[in-house]
């Protein structure tokens, strides 16, 4: 099997595996405010609700726009940027006291939060650098 001739539906395979969990974090959100708004509150960041819709609404549209190859490469860079400050806003590990800890560890769940988001970022940054590359979204 020729893998280049299943090139563009292996790429589209990868946007929506990168993206999928966006729309259903979204969902989460809309699903169980309260907890959204308190974790979103846990951050140092001031205006939690406000910040807690624009998550929602980059979560929804930026998948869309990447799947879809209409300003892909914007939108990958925008969800790259909200996944690099949810790993530094959200998730810092480092200022947990128990990483070593015997047994269950704040800071190694918010490590292992922190790294998806950063794995992440790099998926979309490697669909920015795929788009300039190609030379159009899709």
């Amino acid at each position: 099997m020729n893998v280049l001739s299943h090139l563009p539906a292996l790429l589209l395979l990868a946007r929506v595996l990168l993206v999928c969990m966006f729309p259903f974090s979204a969902l989460d959100k809309v699903l169980h405010w309260n907890d959204a708004l308190k974790q979103a509150d846990s951050g140092w960041l001031p205006g939690s609700p406000i910040l807690l819709v624009l998550a929602m609404i980059t979560e929804v549209v930026t998948p869309v726009c990447i799947v879809a190859g209409w300003h892909a490469e914007l939108a990958a860079l925008v969800l790259m940027a909200f996944c690099v400050a949810t790993a530094l806003v959200y998730h810092p590990f480092w200022t947990q006291g128990d990483f070593w800890a015997q047994g269950d560890s704040v800071a190694r769940g918010h490590f292992w939060d922190f790294t998806k988001n950063l794995g992440l970022a790099g998926g979309l940054l490697l669909v920015v650098l795929g788009v300039a590359f190609a030379g159009g979204g899709r």
